[in-house]
């Protein structure tokens, strides 16, 4: 714990068995008080090495749900174990739990609700590897939706996120895309109910055994972003409502 709250990691694995041990071991359990693995039903042996490194709470589905359905199992498991802080943490080694620490103290100080891993800030996206159609792409959409969305984020698309319990009990996850849209539209909910969002640099390592989607989905997941962002300036006008930004 760290100022009496409950820290909880959330995991949402697909395939991971080569990469959740060296995830696993660098998250720093001086300060986190569980670890959530949610398995959306790998083909490979992630659970195993998941049991065999003690993580106490595995959440295995009988069917690959999608990235968005991993994600709201890991949440209502962590809200279930009563966290106050949750860490989003991808078990593919992309980014590296050492910045754990850094994330926690910034949301637990009450300086923000929400605490991103940034792989824009600093100039290390290209240099570690993220493919140049994707950093064009992450660049464009980032600027669109500061714009639509009234923002100044450095980048929207982060698979490392760290934010108060409270903050995901006010909006209504539970109904938002199981596809990889999903991280998308949460971040939308965050900043239209006001949660004061920072970020850090993270340095991110692009390698073969690193997940990533291909250039089909990622179309998919650019016109969803575009949907979100559309309809958060929509909503914001009054003159329409959208579901997504309702309350829990």
């Amino acid at each position: 714990m760290v100022y009496n709250q409950k820290i909880v990691v959330v995991l949402p694995a697909y395939n991971a068995g080569k990469t959740i041990e060296k995830t696993y071991n660098e998250i720093p359990f001086d300060m986190v008080d569980a670890v959530i693995l949610t398995d959306d039903f790998s083909k490979d042996d992630t659970i195993r090495i998941a049991r065999e490194l003690g993580i106490e709470h595995i959440i295995a589905h009988d069917r690959n749900k999608g990235y968005g359905a991993n994600q709201k199992s890991c949440y209502q498991k962590a809200l279930e174990l009563n966290a106050d802080i949750i860490i989003m943490l991808h078990p593919d080694y992309q980014y590296t739990p050492k910045l754990i620490p850094s994330m926690v103290h910034l949301v637990v100080s009450d300086l923000y609700d929400v605490v991103l891993g940034s792989r824009i800030l600093g100039k290390g996206a290209l240099k570690n590897g993220m493919p140049v159609y994707k950093y064009i792409a992450n660049r464009m959409l980032t600027l669109f939706q500061n714009l639509m969305m009234n923002q100044k984020l450095s980048e929207y698309h982060t698979g490392y996120r760290c934010f108060k319990a409270s903050v995901l009990q006010q909006i209504d996850f539970k109904n938002n895309s199981d596809d990889f849209v999903f991280d998308n539209e949460i971040l939308a909910q965050f900043c239209y109910h006001n949660a004061r969002i920072g970020e850090v640099s993270c340095p991110t390592h692009y390698f073969e055994d690193a997940s990533s989607i291909n250039l089909q989905r990622s179309i998919v997941y650019g016109l969803g972003v575009l949907r979100v962002s559309l309809s958060y300036a929509l909503q914001k006008t009054r003159l329409f409502h959208f579901a997504l930004f309702s309350r829990q």
